[in-house]
């Protein structure tokens, strides 16, 4: 027994020897929460509290809950196979299957994933004749899988107008599919094990019966379903409830989007009468400036259960931020500052480079690309891997080269075009019979075929047409909208983050034209036109660089893949308001506490030294966009931080940042020294107006001719643009 006690804070030890009641575990980051849980079940059993069928553990990863049998298998000579820790969905499954018949489910019911269930449903729009553009299968299935995590089957769905009463239909049908087919959605596992549960008492009590003691990690990441299950398997109206003890952080609740109710800690610790919350606050991850900072910001939220991250590491280094002249100049500094610390003996597995939207990876991964330092994206597909690039660079390559094959089948149908599985069939048939490509086949095609393939080939046709005398930016920009892919995914009710890519692309055409035209010293300048040089580059970044299994290298990922990990050194990246906090968040109820707890998991992340980012202008849509720095760094006391930099920088691009309720001042300060740029007629201090922002001043300019860029203020509401002449259209005033 003291060989399993030892070594735990006096807080520790009080969590894992509470009597058996339920209990409320406020975990810190770094504080050691999974010790703790597992440590909880090891002194129950060993103490002979409970047997190992009567404890029910729940895990949010299937990682979670095999790292927890295997330190349980580590602390006593027990076999833990059998015993019930898992997640939600695998422990619904489990209890499903030794049910099957209460349950109506045949013995055999297979499991939908998502894209299982997003497949089903599009087969059963299909069978009903319902327009997939009206009513967007990925959409539908959000409809679905959300009513479903809230308790709600169709009947109980309140349909406020006549597209939500259609969606509800829809929800019923494929409802009634599954049910025909003998499948379960991951949303089902849980619904209809609850559902089970609440109709069947001799089951019910059954298992209060059996789980005395219910142990549940992350418990700030459990939707309203997952605590109404929690609620009934402990028997929460019963005389003799079971014990909860049920472990989490409310700081560390960001995933809201995904129907977490940070709210479940609170009404659990007034519905089953928790006696005492038990804080965790000795951090054993971080120095002492970091945690300060994350207290700091993490005080600003209003809504918390309250805590204080502490260390005994001592204070250690400053946070050092560094504020560029531009998102390039940001991830040119990251990469220098990654060599230099890995110069000095540091792991490249031990630097992580966290960024709050996954387009901004795109910047850093091409800095890294460039100087050949190997890197993984955690948790998601690097930049030019990613589906909604990979199919507007399908477009772009068809532009350049209608023969590619590859390229065709790959958006022929997306966005879906009417063209079905015959069709194609009949064209690959046609092609190999003239052995000629895809797209030359089609004149060979004749009736419904080619009817619809060859309003493809017309649309390819005619965007080369319009995109024919424009530069390589506009061109991407032209074919994301001709081709539907911006209308497809802003249908979608999670397309937010590919419109972002799709507009991140625009920004890598342009930065692309700019280094291409500027060759370093001793390079030659490459044949072919840009459009086949951009493309070249794309598939390179796509296919060197990405690190091998088992290979040091750098790792990016968004903040919310972070969640759960740590590093030696950490950079946080694009702290400007907007970007982080997000500019949506603003808006939205709440939205602005989650960015902080969000903010509030990034600096956790690191544990020995900490940088953060920001950069005075990022390219947006192709264009430069001024930005002020993240409110964040308001709320952290000045003496933690170390600026790199001067708050004030000078160069072009470079003004002062400013204040939220301050606009940019207008200046001709530059003229004198630019008079004689060939800026196509107009000059530095002269006024103009843009079809889109309105009246302003040309303050400055880069380059000359044809690839002349001015720097207008546009005033208040809009502030600086960074256009190139030769795009903008400006008109003189």
């Amino acid at each position: 027994m003291s060989r399993l006690l030892e070594n735990l804070n006096p807080e520790q030890l009080a969590a894992v020897t509470l009597p058996a009641q339920s209990g409320l575990i406020l975990a810190g980051a770094g504080s050691g929460k999974t010790r703790v849980l597992t440590t909880r079940i090891a002194w129950l059993l060993q103490t002979g509290q409970v047997s190992q069928a009567g404890i029910l553990a729940v895990t949010f990863t299937n990682k979670a809950a095999k790292e927890m049998l295997t330190r349980l298998g580590a602390m006593l000579p027990i076999n833990t196979r059998g015993m019930w820790i898992g997640t939600f969905h695998g422990l619904c499954n489990r209890f499903l299957r030794a049910h099957y018949r209460e349950a109506a489910l045949p013995q055999t019911f297979q499991i939908l994933d998502t894209a299982d269930q997003l497949a089903a449903i599009k087969r059963l729009l299909k069978v009903l004749n319902v327009d997939d553009e009206k009513f967007p299968p990925r959409e539908l299935q959000h409809f679905i899988n959300g009513n479903k995590e809230a308790g709600f089957r169709p009947h109980a769905v309140e349909a406020w107008d006549d597209y939500t009463r259609r969606r509800v239909e829809l929800y019923a049908e494929y409802d009634a599919q599954c049910q025909r087919e003998g499948v379960c959605d991951f949303p089902e596992l849980l619904l209809r094990a609850y559902e089970l549960l609440e109709r069947n008492e001799p089951i019910r009590r059954h298992y209060q019966a059996r789980f005395r003691h219910l142990l549940v990690d992350e418990f700030q990441d459990t939707n309203r379903l997952q605590y109404l299950w929690l609620k009934l398997i402990a028997g929460h109206a019963t005389p003799t409830p079971a014990a909860v003890f049920a472990v989490g952080d409310d700081d560390q609740s960001i995933y809201g989007f995904r129907g977490a109710e940070v709210g479940n800690m609170r009404d659990f610790e007034r519905e089953f009468q928790v006696p005492a919350v038990i804080r965790l606050e000795q951090n054993y991850r971080s120095h002492g400036n970091i945690l300060d900072a994350a207290n700091a910001i993490i005080a600003n939220n209003s809504k918390r259960l309250g805590k204080n991250l502490w260390t005994d590491q001592g204070s250690g280094e400053p946070i050092r931020v560094y504020e560029a002249v531009a998102d390039l100049d940001e991830a040119r500094w990251i990469v220098e500052e990654i060599q230099q610390l890995v110069r000095e003996g540091a792991a490249r597995s031990d630097i992580a480079l966290l960024y709050r939207s996954n387009a901004q990876s795109r910047v850093l991964e091409h800095q890294l690309f460039s100087l050949g330092i190997p890197y993984r994206v955690y948790g998601g597909l690097r930049f030019f891997e990613r589906q909604e690039i990979k199919h507007a660079l399908a477009y772009l390559r068809l532009m350049a080269n209608p023969d590619d094959d590859t390229a065709f089948v790959r958006v022929v149908n997306f966005p879906t075009r009417g063209i079905g599985a015959r069709s194609l069939e009949q064209l690959q048939d046609a092609a190999r019979t003239y052995n000629t490509s895809l797209y030359a086949a089609v004149s060979q095609l004749a009736g419904k075929p080619a009817q619809a393939i060859g309003a493809f080939i017309r649309l390819i046709e005619e965007m080369r047409l319009t995109t024919r005398e424009l530069r390589l930016p506009e061109m991407v920009d032209h074919i994301l909208d001709a081709s539907g892919l911006r209308a497809h995914y802003k249908a979608e009710r999670e397309g937010e983050e590919r419109l972002a890519n799709l507009d991140e692309l625009i920004n890598a055409a342009t930065n692309f034209i700019s280094e291409d035209s500027t060759p370093a010293e001793g390079e030659e300048v490459v044949a072919g036109d840009p459009l086949s040089r951009f493309l070249a580059h794309a598939s390179l970044e796509a296919g060197e660089h990405q690190a091998d299994a088992g290979q040091e290298a750098v790792q990016l990922m968004s903040v919310h893949a972070a969640k759960g990990l740590e590093f030696d050194v950490v950079f946080i990246t694009g702290l400007e308001d907007g970007l982080f906090p997000h500019e949506n968040s603003i808006t939205e109820l709440d939205g602005l506490e989650e960015e902080r707890r969000l903010m509030y998991v990034a600096v956790t992340r690191a544990r020995k030294r900490l940088y953060m980012s920001l950069a005075q202008s990022r390219m947006l849509h192709g264009q430069t966009r001024f930005a002020i720095k993240s409110r964040f760094f308001e709320e952290i006391p000045a003496e933690l931080l170390k600026w790199l930099t001067p708050r004030v920088q000078q160069g072009f691009g470079a003004v002062h940042t400013p204040t939220r309720n301050e606009a940019y001042a207008g200046s001709r300060a530059n003229a004198p020294r630019q008079a004689n740029r060939d800026l196509g007629g107009f000059r530095i201090g002269q006024s103009v107006r843009h079809a889109k922002f309105g009246s302003g001043v040309i303050v400055s300019a880069e380059g000359s001719g044809a690839d002349a860029r001015v720097q207008v203020n546009f005033g208040a509401g809009v502030g600086m643009k960074l256009l190139a002449l030769g795009v903008a259209k400006l008109e003189a005033e």
